[in-house]
């Protein structure tokens, strides 16, 4: 099997693993709190992360570019892992999938501000994608669901965590990960400590969700997309991996029985289809 084929296989993985983590999150809303489960997911991605940080980290490197960056990215990615576990309480993980998927369409529009050039097809995808989430998330009184508009701002908050990963692109990209899994796990343990106190006993209830969300997530899933695309063409690699909203919709239909009405199920085909179009640089 040709090395292109296994990079775009492992980012299937990657996609189907990220998938899977909005239904352990939305599980592990029913035990323990979301600062709580947002500090131990992190805490477990930096033990497990950590050597294949080190291995990694023989690469040269600015070693304080290294740490800005991954303070820097790990605020943005602690605000928007907040938000959408606080989110996904009061929403479906299938919605929350499509919903997060915006980033991908909103990450061009933040750039164009900046000064990057925006292609006419990247502002038809960006149209699409707004008007799939208006279909998915507005009810009849024309107001947005608390649990949709939170993870509509963690979708805002990745594209600019993306766009931060984009700056700091000569740094060694894994230490840099590692890095803003600490700062998400630190950022967490006060909250968790004075907000929620959580006990042994509900940590354990919720130690299947976070597990997941820690080690396959965060350690594997991350690991297996550095591996992959290193041999993966860039646009294929991104359509690949935006599939984990696809993913994230058939396992919370599959596992936790979740329904959609059929203006939200347009709605989240719009939004797929405009995450398509805007890898399309024409």
């Amino acid at each position: 099997m040709k090395r292109q084929y296994k990079s775009e296989l492992l980012l299937l993985l990657t996609a189907f693993i990220w998938g899977g983590a909005f239904v352990a999150q939305s599980v592990g809303t029913h035990f323990i709190g979301p600062w709580t489960f947002t500090c131990l997911r992190n805490v477990l991605a930096v033990i497990a992360l950590f050597p294949v940080m080190k291995y990694f980290s023989r690469q040269e490197e600015k070693k304080e570019d290294t740490w800005k960056a991954g303070l820097i990215a790990g605020i943005l990615l602690f605000s928007a892992s907040i938000l959408q576990q606080i989110g996904i309480h009061y929403t479906t993980a299938g919605k929350a999938g499509f919903i997060t998927a915006l980033y991908i369409v909103l990450v061009p529009l933040f750039a164009h501000f900046l000064g990057q050039k925006i292609t006419k097809m990247m502002w038809i995808a960006i149209g699409i994608s707004l008007v799939g989430f208006y279909l998915l998330s507005m009810n009849d009184s024309f107001s947005i669901a608390n649990g949709d508009f939170l993870i509509f701002l963690c979708a805002i908050i990745f594209a600019f965590h993306i766009l931060v990963i984009d700056h700091f692109e000569n740094v060694n990209p894994v230490k840099m990960a590692w890095i803003q899994f600490l700062v998400c796990a630190l950022l967490g343990l006060i909250p968790m400590l004075v907000f929620e106190q959580p006990t042994i006993d509900m940590i354990s209830n919720a130690k299947y969700p976070i597990l997941y969300a820690g080690l396959l997530s965060s350690a594997v899933g991350y690991t297996l997309q550095i591996i992959g695309q290193k041999d993966a063409d860039p646009t294929t690699a991104t359509l690949i991996m935006s599939l984990e909203s696809v993913f994230a919709f058939l396992l919370g239909t599959l596992y936790l029985h979740e329904t959609i009405s059929l203006r939200g199920f347009i709605g989240c085909i719009l939004i797929l289809i405009g995450v398509i179009l805007v890898q399309i640089k024409k």
